[in-house]
């Protein structure tokens, strides 16, 4: 049995490496964690005792092929909680990721197995990240664009959006702008707004640069890139 911490950690560490795909450092998952890196360090070797990870001072951690399950079933527990919270108890999408985070640790694979069943095995979380399956595979992305990277007169469909900033996702949820929206980039500006209308409606909707980054979207058939 492992600690939450420990598969908190694990989950970290798999979301950080799976971002760069490369060895994760110890000051970047400190930070992730908003810990100090002596406890990182400590945490870390630990878990590499166990063979969890594979940790190399000054060189970072990686996930051994014995920690990347755990890592995947905590992330199915959290994604599966997500949409079940959102579907099933109503609870607000900008609500969903502390309460998963909570939950997460206290629930069985089995359990799990029977929110996916309840919910007719969704294949991504009410965020539009992919929710690995009973047996642990994960669909990738459809496309690894974001709003950042559109120009000007581009259709594209949200496919993911960050879960772990509330006051963004009530923002977009205001504008009703969640996965599956299709939305026209009407302006892109020097000092870094883009600026995107949902389909079917005139609401122009501005995003910092920073923001559209974080979203991504699939670009349709007929945009201009």
């Amino acid at each position: 049995m492992l600690s939450a911490i420990m598969e908190d950690y694990l989950k970290a560490i798999y979301y950080l490496q799976d971002e760069t795909d490369e060895r994760v450092r110890t000051s970047t998952l400190a930070e992730h964690m908003d810990v100090e890196q002596p406890s990182v360090t400590s945490m870390v070797k630990k878990l590499a005792e166990r063979d969890f990870v594979h940790y190399e001072p000054y060189k970072g951690v990686v996930l051994t092929d014995t920690g990347i399950p755990v890592a995947l079933e905590i992330i199915r527990h959290h994604r599966l909680l997500e949409r079940y919270l959102t579907e099933r108890l109503e609870y607000d999408w900008a609500e969903v990721h502390d309460e998963a985070d909570r939950l997460e640790h206290h629930i069985s694979s089995q359990f799990a197995d029977r929110i996916a069943e309840q919910l007719g095995n969704p294949a991504v979380d009410p965020h539009g990240d992919p929710i690995p399956t009973a047996d642990l595979d994960v669909s990738p992305l459809q496309s690894g664009e974001t709003l950042a990277d559109q120009q000007v007169g581009d259709k594209v469909r949200i496919e993911r959006v960050p879960d772990n900033d509330p006051d963004l996702l009530r923002y977009l949820s205001e504008h009703e702008i969640t996965p599956t929206t299709v939305v026209e980039i009407v302006e892109t500006t020097s000092f870094g707004m883009v600026t995107l209308v949902p389909d079917g409606t005139d609401e122009r909707v501005a995003l910092p640069e920073e923001v559209a980054r974080s979203i991504t979207a699939q670009t349709l058939a007929g945009s201009s890139n």
